[in-house]
């Protein structure tokens, strides 16, 4: 062991193999079916329950919340441990039917969850729940009603705002390749693909950036949107004007759930700022 050691040549390998068993554990080599999922999507459905993931990933949009709707009998608490690494800084909803009603475990995966920010996450917890039970047969519309509730949240400053970073897995086990490839190859190799790798992901951040701008402004506009026809219910509900909004407004909603370029984001923003001149004027 000491001779191989001292042969500078081994030590390399022996790097090598350990920052590639480094890589390839943090990419989410061991992780389980849910956790694999939930690295590099908002929605996991297990099989039978009925659940349109692309429905609900749209829904859910690029806020930092993971739904994940499990099947009859299986521990939600196991379930939460499973996705800690994979869904962290989330607000993970963990569902399974039970009766006549959902089974559910709160999993805030905020930043500081065990000390400063311990209450918040309490809180998160049993505030993202509220009203999903009444939704037990329509789990599409038990993931609308976590998303109401998780913007109440960021709106009273329990959950912190902003859209949720995925850490796809493919560029860790890249690294993990490099790792080993550099003392098979050598360094010109590893060079080359670093540089390609670094372009593309250049080119996607900066595209990914673009799409994220677009939904956050589309976001903030619709919030407006919702605030302004609440306020105008109170006074205007019989208005034919007024009523005219309202299904003006749940057409845009499904138009918006449909939504995922930065196009169709930035038209959908336009429709709102028109509907909301709209109602400035009832």
């Amino acid at each position: 062991m000491k001779k191989f050691l001292r042969d500078g040549f081994s030590v390399a390998v022996l790097i090598s193999l350990v920052f590639a068993g480094w890589a390839l554990w943090t990419a989410g080599l061991f992780d389980t079916a849910v956790a694999r999922d939930v690295r590099t999507s908002s929605v996991y459905a297990a099989e039978g329950t009925g659940l349109d993931e692309e429905a609900a990933e749209r829904i859910i949009g690029n806020r930092r919340l993971v739904v994940i709707l499990e099947q009859s009998g299986v521990d939600l608490a196991e379930v939460c441990d499973d996705v800690e690494r994979a869904a962290d800084g989330t607000i993970v909803v963990i569902l399974s039917r039970e009766d006549d009603d959902f089974d559910h475990y709160g999993c805030a995966l905020l930043p500081g969850r065990s000390d400063e920010n311990f209450g918040r996450a309490l809180v998160a917890e049993s505030t993202v729940f509220r009203g999903i039970d009444n939704f037990y047969d329509r789990p599409i519309d038990a993931v609308k009603v976590a998303a109401v509730n998780y913007d109440l949240l960021v709106r009273a400053g329990t959950v912190p705002d902003g859209p949720r970073e995925f850490s796809a897995p493919l560029p860790r086990y890249l690294i993990a390749f490099a790792a080993i490839a550099a003392v098979v190859l050598g360094a010109v190799a590893v060079t080359i693909a670093a540089r390609r790798a670094s372009r593309l992901a250049i080119r996607r951040q900066e595209q990914r950036a673009e799409t994220d701008d677009a939904r956050s402004k589309l976001t903030a506009a619709s919030a407006g949107l919702a605030q302004q026809i609440i306020d105008l219910d109170r006074g205007h509900s019989e208005d034919k004007r007024y009523r005219k909004i309202i299904d003006d407004y749940v057409r845009l909603l499904d138009d918006i759930a449909e939504a995922s370029t930065e196009e169709e984001y930035s038209e959908l923003t336009k429709r709102v700022d028109a509907l909301s001149a709209r109602c400035l004027k009832v």
